[in-house]
């Protein structure tokens, strides 16, 4: 370890060893921790942000579910798709070709035209879908290495601020994934680059479940 970084790490320690986050309980907490909207307005604004980040957005009842699913995979022109195990059976319509990730190799996925998921949870105010990684949601290379992701958001999974998904979650998540529009950085030349961490192409189907 080099003589820089034993320094900082001593001044850390010294700075922190008689110190705890329990003695300042009273600490302010004036950010909002919950939202103003109504369920219509909850949807509304999720959608509105989704369609800013160039995402595909449609709604269906949950019985038209799988009809609305093959729609937009036979509207993608793509055959081949990755699923986690846990994706239920009826929502895989025929005439594609379906890959179960039951251990896929990195190549194996990458080869896929693309990948299919449920979420657990859509944060309207950021336009953010949260992904827990469940037998549903899939491992995350899943959602990273394909091009093309369809994502299952049920209109009863959003809330409106992060504070009221976090109050959702019964235990921290081990693993979280939030997707907030296709994957794009302008990080060089402030030229918007699409596909450098994740799917170029997010298409969202909003279940209506609450109604």
């Amino acid at each position: 370890m080099s003589d820089a970084r034993q320094q900082i790490l001593d001044r850390i320690r010294r700075a922190t060893s008689g110190g705890s986050v329990t003695e300042h309980p009273d600490l302010p907490r004036n950010y909002i921790r919950h939202g103003s909207l109504d369920k219509s307005g909850r949807l509304n604004l999720m959608v509105e942000r989704l369609q800013e980040y160039d995402a595909d957005v449609v709604e269906c009842a949950p019985d038209d579910l799988p009809a609305c699913m093959a729609d937009r995979l036979h509207s993608s022109g793509k055959n081949r798709f990755v699923v986690p195990p846990g994706l239920p059976a009826e929502w895989l319509a025929s005439g594609f070709d379906w890959k179960l990730d039951r251990g896929l190799t990195h190549a194996e996925i990458e080869a896929c035209d693309g990948v299919v998921t449920a979420s657990f949870a859509g944060v309207a105010d950021s336009g953010t879908i949260v992904l827990h990684h469940s037998a549903s949601e899939g491992r995350r290379v899943l959602t990273l290495l394909p091009d093309w992701h369809l994502c299952i958001l049920r209109t009863s999974q959003i809330v409106e601020t992060l504070p009221e998904y976090f109050d959702r979650c019964p235990l921290p998540p081990t693993l979280a994934t939030y997707i907030s529009g296709p994957s794009a950085t302008a990080d060089i030349e402030m030229t918007r680059i699409k596909g450098v961490h994740g799917p170029r192409f997010l298409h969202v189907i909003l279940v209506r479940d609450d109604a």
